[in-house]
């Protein structure tokens, strides 16, 4: 069975390979942002995010109470998540395919309610952990 999924797998990835191919040849602007792609990709991701999300791992080990460590780490991880979603329309509100009744709306105030929530229901999880630890 293994054998079988390695090979689907491989498969796979061969066809995905020659879709890349076909998408870079196809136009110059294709290649330039396809090379964006894959390579800006893995360089902001190993020069920026893998090194701050370790600082934060090791900031929450050392600085935040072992009762409270998982809420504050789903907290960060659903920060990042959100954020990560809301950056295109923040950062250029119509620079997506536009839906009516979806762009008309602040971007910034949404996602400032959904942090809140997000926190808030981070901090009723740590004082619901505290509680039952002293019980």
């Amino acid at each position: 069975m293994r054998v079988l999924l390695a090979l689907i797998g491989l498969a796979l990835l061969g066809y995905g390979a020659v879709l890349a191919w076909e998408f870079a040849t196809s136009r110059t602007v294709n290649a330039v942002e396809g090379a964006a792609w894959f390579v800006g990709g893995p360089l902001v991701h190993d020069g920026l995010v893998a090194p701050v999300v370790g600082v934060a791992g090791l900031a929450l080990t050392r600085f935040v109470p072992a009762l409270w460590r998982t809420p504050v780490a789903v907290g960060l991880v659903l920060t990042a998540v959100l954020t990560l979603l809301a950056v295109p329309l923040l950062w250029r509100p119509f620079g997506v395919v536009t839906n009516p009744g979806l762009h008309d709306r602040n971007y910034g105030a949404g996602l400032a309610i959904t942090l809140g929530a997000v926190w808030l229901a981070v901090a009723v999880a740590g004082v619901i952990r505290s509680q039952k630890a002293h019980l």
